[in-house]
C-alpha cells in the first residue's frame, strides 16, 4: 500500500496558493478573471485579466517583518494580504485604466 504524504501546514507554496485563491475570489466579484499558475519549482502567481483585454500577474510574499503582501511583478506592493478586498479594488483600477494614463 502506498503511503500518503501530507504537506506541512506552513509550506510556503501552499500558503501562497491559498492567499492567491482567496484573492481570485475577490477579483471575480469585481468582474475580473483570475487563474493560479503554480509551475513546479517556481513561485505561484495569479494571472489576472480584465474582460476588455488587459492582464497582469500578481504575486504574494512575506516581508521581513512577517507581514504578507500582494505584489506586482515589478516588485511594487499592491495591498496587504490581510485585505484582499482592497487588493482586488487596486488591481481592478490598474486593469481598467485608460491606455493613455
Amino acid at each position: 500500500m502506498a503511503s500518503i504524504t501530507r504537506p506541512k501546514r506552513d509550506v510556503p507554496a501552499l500558503r501562497d496558493a491559498n492567499l492567491l485563491e482567496h484573492l481570485a475570489g475577490e477579483l471575480y466579484r469585481h468582474g475580473l478573471e483570475a487563474s493560479i499558475v503554480a509551475p513546479p519549482g517556481r513561485v505561484p502567481r495569479l494571472e489576472v485579466s480584465h474582460p476588455a483585454g488587459p492582464a497582469e500577474d500578481v504575486y504574494v510574499g512575506q516581508c521581513q517583518d512577517g507581514t504578507w503582501w500582494f505584489w506586482w511583478p515589478w516588485a511594487e506592493r499592491i495591498a496587504s494580504a490581510d485585505d484582499s478586498g482592497d487588493a482586488a479594488a487596486r488591481i481592478e483600477r490598474v486593469l481598467v485604466r485608460p491606455s493613455g494614463d
